[in-house]
């Protein structure tokens, strides 16, 4: 028999449903027993749906985390709210996946890791994209020393008009920013992991905000999203200790004709390169000398884990996340990488208000 373990979500909004309970569901011995939301009426839908037998729901996440029967808690909450909550839930002995990003500021995030420290609980953060079949060749190719040194790299997230106008995404205090913190956040996640390169040494970014009307065509409607105090748009270029340098660029909203998804990278190094843009992963190199580039068809192999479930990036997040506690074992995102991603995503604001480049230690 599986071993049981017992999930508590605490936010039951659209990334609850939209990703992690759906996932969770197709997990065998995941046991999801408590809801908590600010809204009641989330919370019960949510347990109705999801919940197994004889599931709570509260309002206070407090009295969800005082259950000792909780093991694992999700932590899907607007960004403002991932620090404190993680903490509480970490010593609160429980094991914690929170939702990307780490949190709203780096400072925030180093609690959270100093948290998982101290503690010796287990905490990793919603970074689905490393789970793609094309992340996970693209990371053994690499491991194979097919592209040598891996000096430049391009990250990217461009949305053409695709401003999420509802919920607190435009709030700047619920979420401390607009596309680098919500998707440019995947992206150079997945950048980092394939390069295994967490030393920054300097940021140079630049944030954008000059579209007269950046709803007209948007994808989910006009919603006045002109009046958001965040970026449209914004690019950096990152330098590592070694010497690497990443180019980022990001956008909700862009006069341009080629969006590009989060979770888009691109990969040179001193004996070939790849890329995964689109979720199409196509290598590159100098062979024979000639030019060539191979795409890879990364589509085999995904049997579902029972009959009519998709296996997506988000359910093998949550596979692998269990699997994890249940053998107590590394997560796929370890909390120390997230901090770097946090660190990097600030300094680039912080670029883009001062106008000069920010250093790291």
């Amino acid at each position: 028999m599986e071993r049981i373990v017992n999930v508590g979500i605490i936010g039951c909004g659209g990334i609850a449903n939209g990703k992690h309970m759906p996932s969770l569901k197709t997990v065998p011995g995941v046991r999801m027993v408590a809801f908590c939301d600010l809204i009641p009426e989330r919370a019960e839908k949510a347990a109705a749906e999801y919940g197994a037998e004889g599931a709570k729901t509260y309002t206070d996440y407090r009295e969800l985390l005082a259950d000792p029967a909780i093991e694992v808690v999700h932590v899907l909450t607007p960004n403002r709210e991932h620090a404190q909550i993680t903490i509480d839930a970490l010593y609160a002995g429980k094991d914690v996946m929170c939702e990307k990003p780490m949190a709203k500021c780096a400072a925030d995030a180093k609690r959270m890791l100093d948290a998982a420290k101290a503690t010796g609980k287990k905490l990793t953060i919603g970074y689905q994209h490393r789970q793609k079949a094309q992340s996970q060749y693209a990371k053994a190719y690499i491991e194979s020393g097919a592209l040598g040194e891996i000096y430049y790299a391009n990250c990217y997230a461009i949305r053409r008009r695709g401003t999420p106008n509802w919920g607190v995404f435009l709030n700047e205090e619920e979420q401390g920013g607009g596309p680098i913190i919500d998707i440019a956040t995947h992206s150079l996640d997945l950048t980092l992991y394939l390069m295994n390169n967490y030393e920054p040494k300097m940021v140079l970014g630049k944030t954008h905000k000059k579209l007269d009307h950046p709803e007209a065509g948007n994808i989910w409607g006009d919603n006045g999203v002109s009046t958001t105090p965040l970026e449209e748009a914004a690019c950096a270029m990152i330098v590592m200790k070694n010497g690497a340098t990443i180019m980022l660029e990001t956008s909700w909203a862009l006069n341009t004709e080629q969006p590009i998804a989060e979770g888009s990278c691109r990969l040179c190094g001193s004996k070939g390169g790849l890329s995964i843009i689109n979720d199409k992963l196509v290598l590159n190199k100098v062979e024979y000398n000639r030019q060539n580039t191979t795409a890879v068809d990364t589509s085999a192999g995904g049997v579902a884990f029972y009959s009519g479930t998709k296996v997506t990036p988000a359910v093998t997040e949550a596979h692998n996340w269990i699997r994890a506690v249940v053998e107590d074992t590394d997560p796929v995102v370890l909390p120390e990488q997230a901090y770097v991603v946090s660190q990097i995503l600030e300094a680039i604001y912080t670029s883009s208000k001062t106008g000069k480049p920010v250093y790291f230690d």
